[in-house]
């Protein structure tokens, strides 16, 4: 009798009972992205702490990515689990879904590009500085305005 006086409280633990559920680490980021031209193809978006991963986006820790299907005007996505942090985001309209970035006369881009704070784009790619953010421990909403040159 003492045994099972013993063993249940030790069963009823084992299986999870009266524990509460698993915390989510880290907050989630929402992105509107504004002005899609149109409803072709994937828009690929990825997070990066890090200036030497911005903007191609290379597999880091820190980094996050998503893709999800355009639809001409606005798209909402969300980063999950992000930890508090600097950070920045690369947008990118790949209208083909080939998963790269099209150039037209081997520099011009063909497709839509985006950045975190609308970061300008003058000769090239913006800088991590000028398109970082910080993150909190609470949820953040930003929009980005998708950006096309032919």
């Amino acid at each position: 009798m003492t045994n099972r006086i013993l063993i249940l409280p030790i069963a009823a633990l084992a299986l999870g009972a009266g524990a509460p559920p698993p915390a989510a680490h880290g907050s989630k980021i929402t992105v509107t992205v504004t002005d899609v031209r149109n409803g072709k193809g994937l828009l690929r978006a990825c997070l990066v702490s890090s200036e030497s991963d911005f903007p191609e986006c290379k597999k880091a820790a820190g980094h996050h990515a998503t893709s999800v299907d355009a639809h001409q005007g606005q798209v909402t996505f969300a980063f999950e689990q992000v930890k508090p942090g600097n950070y920045a985001i690369a947008l990118l309209h790949d209208e083909n879904a080939n998963g790269k970035a099209d150039r037209a006369l081997g520099m011009i881009p063909k497709e839509g590009f985006g950045f975190s704070r609308d970061a300008p784009v003058r000769m090239g790619p913006p800088k991590f500085s000028e398109a970082a953010f910080d993150m909190a421990d609470k949820d953040k909403a930003m929009t980005i305005r998708m950006r096309y040159l032919l």
